[in-house]
C-alpha cells in the first residue's frame, strides 16, 4: 500500500504577497542618496580643512613679513603651510603688512561647475627695529 501525504502548504501573508521585492527597491533608492550625502560631507570637510590651512598660512606669512623678510621668503613660509598650490600676495602700507593667501579647492574628483578657491588675509604691524621692506 502506498501512503498518501498531504501537499506542503505555502505560507503567505493575508491578502497575498504584495511586498515582494520592496526591500530591493528601497535599497536602490536609498543607496544613491546616501552616497551623494557622503560626497557632500567629504567636500564640505575638504573646504573647511583648506580654509583652516589657508588662514594659518596667512598668519605665518604676516609674522614673517613683520620681521622684515622679503616676498619670496613670505611666499615660501605660506606655501609650506597651505600647500604648493597656494598663491601669496603681500601689501605693505606704512608699518602695517597684509598677507593674502589663495588656495584652489581640490574636490577629489567631484565634477562641480566653476572654479572654487579659499582666501584668507592676515595683518601684522612691522617690528620697529626691523621694518617692513
Amino acid at each position: 500500500m502506498t501512503e498518501c501525504r498531504p501537499a506542503p502548504t505555502v505560507r503567505t501573508k493575508p491578502g497575498g504577497d504584495r511586498e515582494g521585492g520592496a526591500v530591493t527597491v528601497e535599497l536602490a533608492i536609498a543607496l544613491p542618496a546616501v552616497t551623494a550625502l557622503l560626497a557632500v560631507v567629504l567636500a564640505v570637510g575638504t573646504g573647511v580643512i583648506t580654509q583652516i590651512r589657508c588662514a594659518d598660512a596667512a598668519r605665518a606669512g604676516a609674522r614673517e613679513a613683520a620681521l622684515g623678510s622679503g616676498d619670496g621668503q613670505i611666499a615660501q613660509v605660506a606655501g609650506k603651510t597651505a600647500g604648493a598650490s597656494a598663491i601669496t600676495s603681500v601689501d605693505r602700507s606704512g608699518d602695517i603688512v597684509t598677507v593674502t593667501v589663495r588656495v584652489p579647492l581640490n574636490w577629489s574628483g567631484l565634477r562641480l561647475p566653476g572654479r572654487y578657491e579659499v582666501t584668507s588675509r592676515a595683518h601684522a604691524k612691522c617690528e620697529p627695529d626691523r621694518g617692513c621692506t
